[in-house]
């Protein structure tokens, strides 16, 4: 990644301060109606200033898919201590209903993460492979403790995972924002990784 993360203090919070304009722009006229002079003058800096962080305006986005991905893991990994729950399935609950909070209060997310197929392929594509990476992992361990079935294969349950979340969060956190329904729906979807969608019943 094409990014020089600053020491000081003031580097921080100028790097902070373009990430934001950045986020900003890319929001409100899409990648490909930004230029990085946009990104400048709304963080309140000189042009030269964005080449001492970033090399190209693609190397921003590229760093804000990665700050993205950190945010929901680690925001994840907080609650789930501050919950203190040892179980898989709690942690799966916590995640989910995490998500979807995350999302309710930056729906641009989606915007941002899924304009980068179409600004190079690679971004999205690493995006979420990475994300499935983790998660993968996590379910390899609920694996081996036994709380979660072993003969389903981890990246295939991961992606399952990741496409109910994201697609709920559509319905609920963009197509109409509902927060008071998290919780339900946070509910339905542990009711059916717990039991399942079928009943099992012959006819």
């Amino acid at each position: 990644m094409e990014v020089k993360i600053p020491k000081t203090k003031k580097g921080k919070l100028t790097l902070f301060s373009l990430c934001v304009s950045a986020e900003n722009m890319f929001k409100n006229k899409g990648f490909h109606g930004t230029t990085i002079k946009d990104i400048t003058n709304d963080a309140g800096v000189g042009l030269g200033t964005f080449y001492v962080y970033f090399k190209s305006k693609k190397s921003i986005y590229d760093y804000l898919l990665l700050q993205y991905s950190h945010k929901i893991r680690s925001q994840i990994a907080k609650n789930i201590q501050a919950h203190r729950v040892g179980s898989k399935k709690e942690m799966e609950r916590i995640g989910i209903r995490t998500f979807l909070q995350i999302v309710l209060e930056n729906p641009h997310i989606y915007n941002i993460i899924w304009e980068s197929l179409y600004i190079d392929k690679t971004l999205f594509v690493n995006y979420y492979t990475n994300f499935a990476e983790h998660y993968a992992n996590s379910i390899k361990a609920g694996q081996t403790e036994g709380e979660i079935y072993d003969d389903i294969d981890p990246e295939v349950l991961a992606f399952s995972l990741m496409g109910i979340s994201n697609f709920v969060g559509l319905r609920w956190t963009m197509f109409e924002k509902s927060e008071e329904k998290l919780d339900y729906v946070t509910d339905n979807i542990m009711k059916l990784l717990e039991h399942g969608m079928f009943t099992n019943k012959e006819k």
